[in-house]
């Protein structure tokens, strides 16, 4: 069974202040604005930032494009190492393959962009005016 990390912490711990600990957000205040948004769900319910969690709390976070959802494994008062703060979690098999079939859908979308040819230049543009012209 998972522990806390750091000994004199106890069993549960702030939502904004876990994800702060874990890398999540480089500051608490950012990961507090995420809360109060929406882009954090604990157990599928949105929540408050000062929300307790403990271990085997199911946290689903949105950033940007990406959508992970993680299991908590443990608790940190501080803001450790990336190691560290990679063992206060572990994402699901869900959420990983979710986040590499969507990835793998922005490549292909911009793939399909990129040999489109994209937005005409100046040039084109000026030839395209020169052929509706007459």
């Amino acid at each position: 069974m998972a522990k806390n990390l750091d000994q004199d912490e106890p069993s549960t711990q702030r939502l904004d202040k876990w994800l702060w600990a874990a890398r999540f957000y480089k500051k608490r205040s950012l990961a507090i604005d995420a809360v109060s948004g929406g882009k954090v769900q604990v157990e599928g319910q949105r929540v408050k930032p000062a929300r307790p969690i403990g271990v085997g709390t199911t946290v689903r976070i949105r950033k940007g494009p990406d959508e992970f959802e993680v299991v908590v494994k443990g608790l940190s008062g501080r803001r450790g190492s990336a190691p560290q703060a990679q063992a206060l979690y572990e994402e699901t098999a869900e959420s990983i393959a979710r986040r590499a079939a969507d990835s793998e859908r922005r490549r292909l979308d911009h793939q399909e962009r990129i040999l489109d040819g994209g937005r005409p230049t100046k040039r084109d543009r000026r030839s395209l005016l020169r052929l509706k012209r007459g």
